[in-house]
């Protein structure tokens, strides 16, 4: 890998191309699990302890479970995997002040891990230059692959998918909330109620289903968010114990299920 920045290499990966007619696009941002060079040297743990951190809060699979449901869906969607470490730029979060998780030292650059331990100097420049080479060609890449839907269709449905573990890591500003089989995070103005009635049913032979704990919300482009009322999401979060062996083994049997119930999700909200 290359020792210097390079803005924008392999910060998005558009998995494919979706059918023209859908309005719907899976957005995987915490799959990946690459750590370039240039920014491994400013992470303050080692191999052992950073590669139990990325085990811990990376969502496993995610981009598997997505791109099988697109393949099984009757209308293909689209797909953007981000194929970079959170580690490395948490494309999701804010990078400043107004991130929830920055009390926890990890807006969209993190300075600490999941317990709370340093894992990179507060360092402004380099965080510039991080945001600068993943953190916002993320946001430009959803943004563009929503607005090509909303050109196409008229409407966009965005599926936030996620992963997390089921016992609570000592990050989790929430870890007292419920850790059901699935869990949905809303947006009291990009969420209808179809959409949440429609995950409730699909995902429910999986297990118990709730809203928004111990995870809250979903990602909409700030572009669009508040807004445009033709932008939909909905976070889905497993529970991995679900679908692997925790933190980051095989596949479980329940993982076609998994897949049949995104698959399930994609096309009622292709028919919408």
């Amino acid at each position: 890998m290359s020792s210097t920045p390079t803005p924008g290499a392999r910060a998005v990966n558009q998995t494919g191309s979706g059918d023209p007619t859908s309005p719907v696009l899976l957005h995987v941002p915490h799959a990946g699990t690459e750590i370039p060079a240039w920014t491994r040297r400013h992470i303050v743990l080692d191999d052992a302890e950073l590669a139990a951190e990325v085990a811990a809060l990376t969502d496993h699979r995610t981009d598997e479970i997505a791109a099988a449901a697109a393949d099984r869906a009757a209308v293909r969607p689209w797909m953007l995997v981000n194929p970079v470490s959170r580690f490395v730029v948490d494309p999701e979060r804010f990078p400043d002040e107004r991130e929830e998780m920055a009390a926890a030292g990890m807006p969209a650059v993190y300075t600490r891990g999941t317990r709370g331990q340093p894992i990179r100097a507060d360092d402004p420049a380099h965080r510039d230059a991080l945001l600068a080479a993943f953190y916002e060609p993320w946001g430009k890449a959803v943004r563009a692959a929503v607005d090509a839907r909303l050109a196409a269709t008229g409407h966009a449905v965005l599926l936030d998918v996620h992963s997390y573990p089921s016992a609570p890591l000592p990050y989790e500003l929430h870890a007292d909330g419920e850790r059901p089989a699935v869990c949905l995070g809303t947006d009291p103005a990009h969420t209808p109620a179809w959409l949440v009635a429609a995950a409730l049913e699909v995902f429910a032979p999986l297990g118990t289903v709730g809203l928004n704990s111990p995870f809250a919300g979903t990602y909409v482009p700030l572009a669009h968010y508040g807004s445009d009322e033709r932008v939909l999401s909905l976070m889905v979060e497993l529970r991995r114990d679900l679908y692997l062996t925790e933190p980051d083994g095989p596949a479980t049997a329940a993982f076609p299920q998994v897949v049949a119930a995104l698959a399930e999700l994609v096309n009622r909200c292709t028919r919408r």
